[in-house]
């Protein structure tokens, strides 16, 4: 075989180009015919001298021959050899197991691998003839290889929950093509297996995933700008892709449509990030407020999944996000929304009420009343139980005061912490007073009043329950004692450790009723915690405003996979993390393995590892079959 050259013109445009071609010459009769064995395109950029040793190089691989000169090739020709090696094998008749027919005559033929065209052309050796390959071969065992492992257990189940939610018929329904779809499923799925940027998302789909093999598609021959314009028409469809996905998961998991839980985040940038118009410096949940920012809204319902997603610079205030997130949201009349105390102002609890919301939102208020006598107490999650006392506001709304023993244990081992700080800041402005002023003393006011205003604001949680009296001599001039006393506020934090205050207009439920659908907030926070953290939400590196928000769109999307992958689980008492089940699934790989039979014939047989004892477990809740992309035998 050998590697051919030819130009030829476009059929639309009439303008020449080069094509590539891997081409064999056999005799037939008196005549010299040549067959093309892969087309290698117009972008193939190895240098002409190495072409003889690529070709020699495939026609080894795909015979399962041995090369001593192999460890000498450069590695650019090795990449070239094992990828084309490898797409003839997959582009050769499957062969069936004589025991595998025989024991399943009704059996479907097994799936092509990525790259395999619908066009199947003529074996490799045309003396060879595809028949049935018995189930024992004779193999020389020094001549077995594996090759080409790739991931394929999270793409398995990620590829298993976008067909649940029937996203592939929802794109083409959209209008996408299959090269676009191909490229919109690798970016989600990427998301969710190895979350990194696009250009990294390029590498691992070409050279390390498995994907292409369980859609039939070859990501090797994929752009990378073709992976990006994906993310635009994802992001282009949201408002379609959001209903469908939420509508689905309503009907997969018998969802009701009343409570509204809202949410914000926010990610930054690397570098500088001026092209993009929502890149402004705020707030970072991240700690870097060094960074330009960029605030991501979600409202999700009561189950956790995504209703509406909105993007906003970041800068953008909390409280002044929600009208415009829940305007059009079409939710059920008197839907609850729940929200923390960042977005819960006066302003909006007011719209919300307006707008014939109800709502449960921590309350600012800064007085607090406690009396364990007049509660209620209703066991958590974890067997902790939450003593729980009802009072009616001036407008006949409710205000649940909650004591929680772990939240109290917190806020007075922080109490204890901050009244300790202050009281040594004191003691050490008092003992300044005896002490030269080279040494750290001084009794100067204007200099002790600043000391002690810098205190007092780096311990400002203490600070207000304490009275502290400077007294200075009879001309004002000098400070001659520091002295404090500590009182605790009467309703403040402090005088009830352990107590936060729910405001609500659904006076009609119980008390128990309340605390839970206030606690789905925490407990989603902690759900919507793996799309911050396990899913490439931070950082961004794009510098398009359209692809800064089609990346964040990218990970609202996978994250709904994950969810839904979730919820099966632990439907079965399931809870792990994404991270863990992740890396559970992540050990199962697709490998070639080639045997060399007596006759001189190379047995390739393609399938997936078996998957471990913790992956079995959870393919089995999920519905998982052992052997993703099936088995592919080829004898050449």
């Amino acid at each position: 075989m050998f590697i051919r050259r030819t130009q030829t013109r476009n059929r639309v445009s009439g303008e020449p180009y080069v094509t590539y071609r891997l081409v064999r010459s056999e005799r037939v009769g008196s005549a010299i015919k040549q067959t093309t064995l892969l087309n290698l395109g117009s972008h193939f950029d190895l240098p002409q001298a190495h072409w003889p040793a690529l070709a020699q190089r495939i026609g080894e691989l795909v015979h399962g021959q041995q090369s001593m000169l192999a460890a000498t090739l450069p590695e650019q020709v090795q990449a070239f050899a094992q990828r084309f090696a490898a797409q003839i094998i997959a582009r050769q008749r499957p062969v069936p197991s004589l025991g595998a027919a025989a024991a399943a005559p009704g059996r479907a033929r097994p799936a092509k691998p990525a790259g395999t065209s619908a066009r199947t052309p003529a074996p490799i050796n045309p003396s060879v003839e595809a028949g049935e390959l018995a189930r024992y071969q004779e193999a020389d065992l020094d001549s077995l290889e594996l090759a080409g492992p790739r991931s394929v257990g999270v793409e398995h189940a990620a590829l298993s929950a976008m067909r649940q939610c029937g996203l592939e018929d929802k794109l083409s329904e959209l209008g996408l093509n299959r090269p676009q779809i191909a490229a919109a499923l690798g970016n989600i799925v990427a998301r969710m297996a190895q979350p990194c940027s696009e250009l990294a998302t390029h590498a691992w789909l070409k050279d390390t995933s498995a994907l292409g093999e369980l859609i039939d598609y070859d990501f090797e021959k994929m752009d990378l700008n073709r992976l990006c314009r994906a993310s635009d028409a994802l992001y282009k469809h949201r408002e379609a892709l959001q209903e469908h996905l939420f509508g689905q998961a309503r009907s997969m998991f018998g969802l009701g449509q009343t409570i509204t839980l809202y949410d914000l985040t926010n990610t930054y940038f690397e570098g500088v990030a001026a092209g993009v118009s929502k890149a402004k410096r705020g707030h970072s949940k991240e700690c870097r407020s060094d960074c330009p920012l960029v605030t991501l809204a979600m409202a999700l319902d009561a189950s956790g999944f995504v209703r509406r997603v909105q993007f906003f610079a970041g800068n953008a205030s909390e409280p002044t996000t929600l009208q415009g997130m829940l305007m059009g949201l079409d939710a059920a009349p008197g839907a609850t929304v729940v929200m923390d105390a960042g977005i819960a102002t006066e302003a909006n609890l007011t719209w919300l009420r307006e707008q014939g919301y109800h709502y449960v939102a921590v309350s600012k208020l800064r007085q607090r009343q406690f009396d364990p006598s007049l509660a209620t107490e209703v066991q958590s999650a974890g067997d902790v139980t939450i003593k729980l006392q009802r009072v009616l506001d001036a407008q006949g709304h409710v205000l649940l005061y909650c004591h929680s023993p772990t939240r109290e244990e917190k806020d007075r081992a922080i109490d204890t912490a901050k009244a300790s700080g202050l009281e040594a800041a004191l003691a050490k402005l008092q003992a300044g007073l005896s002490k030269p002023k080279g040494k750290t003393g001084t009794q100067d006011v204007a200099t002790i009043m600043q000391r002690l205003g810098r205190a007092k604001q780096r311990f400002a949680r203490a600070a207000k329950h304490y009275e502290i009296t400077v007294a200075t001599d009879p001309e004002g001039k000098r400070v001659t004692a520091i002295t404090w006393v500590k009182r605790i506020l009467p309703g403040s934090a402090a005088a009830h450790p352990g107590v936060y205050c729910l405001r609500t207009t659904l006076a009609g439920q119980d008390n128990a009723t309340l605390w839970r659908t206030y606690i789905m907030l925490t407990e989603l926070e902690s759900v919507f915690r793996s799309l911050k953290t396990d899913l490439g939400l931070r950082p961004v590196f794009h510098r398009i405003d359209r692809r800064v928000e089609g990346h964040l769109f990218i990970s609202v999307l996978a994250y709904h996979f994950v969810h839904t992958l979730r919820l099966q689980l632990k439907a079965h008492g399931i809870n792990d993390s994404w991270n863990t089940l992740r890396q559970a699934l992540a050990t199962q790989r697709r490998v070639t393995v080639t045997m060399q039979r007596r006759d001189g014939r190379t047995v390739h047989v393609r399938k997936a590892t078996r998957p471990k004892p913790r992956h079995q477990s959870l393919g089995t809740i999920l519905e998982l079959g052992p052997n993703p992309g099936r088995t592919h035998r080829v004898l050449v």
